[in-house]
């Protein structure tokens, strides 16, 4: 039986080292793991993830699934429910460190079991709506900035030009770690969180600044 930690670090706050620190913390004994870099927890299902596929194949019965909270595998409602029930239909436990939740399929009871998947789809659904607030409240904040002062929508130039976020982008497919990129690139580690915490935003940054 094998103890995986599973981690999406989608931002610059959300390090790997901090995510796995905040398990061991709360008494969690980790055999290996798990990371995706720089992959949206809204458009990438996490069957899609480089990182994320190989859960599929590497998690059997009688294993536990580790993970931060269920944002972490994902904010879409639907495919946060299916992977979750996917994961207990196999027999693994899946363990949150935050509220320290445990979902497995090992009741036989109706009402345990509904009680259950209500508060799996609840979870799930905040995942969702808590990202669809945020970006809502962003386009807001966009949309106030332009009116009030256009110029000033470009935003922080880049610290870093294209070529650099492209080999970013293309050594975070390969999974290697941020102080290894950064040395490649000639970036600092923060500049290489940054890019791989939102890539989408990172290559709108040049596109703004005709970088």
């Amino acid at each position: 039986m094998t103890t995986i930690f599973y981690a999406r670090v989608s931002t610059a706050d959300q390090t790997l080292d901090h995510q796995v620190a905040q398990a061991s913390k709360a008494g969690f004994t980790i055999d290996e793991v798990i990371a995706d870099h720089g992959q949206s927890g809204v458009s990438t299902k996490l069957s899609e993830r480089p990182e994320g596929r190989r859960l599929f194949d590497k998690l059997r019965s009688g294993d536990t699934l580790v993970v931060r909270w269920v944002d972490r595998l994902g904010r879409n409602y639907q495919d946060v429910t299916d992977a979750i029930r996917h994961f207990m239909r196999q027999g693994v436990t899946i363990k949150t460190v935050i509220n320290g939740m445990t979902f497995d399929g090992a009741t036989t009871d109706p009402t345990q079991q509904a009680v259950r998947d209500a508060l799996i789809a609840f979870m799930a659904a905040t995942a969702q709506a808590q990202v669809e607030a945020t970006k809502e409240a962003q386009r807001a904040g966009i949309e106030h900035a332009k009116t009030k002062k256009p110029e000033a929508y470009r935003g922080r130039k880049p610290s870093y030009d294209r070529d650099q976020f492209k080999l970013v982008r293309d050594m975070t497919g390969t999974g290697a770690g941020t102080s290894e990129v950064a040395r490649a690139v000639g970036l600092s580690r923060q500049t290489v969180l940054r890019i791989r915490g939102d890539m989408a935003e990172a290559e709108a940054a040049l596109a703004r600044w005709g970088m």
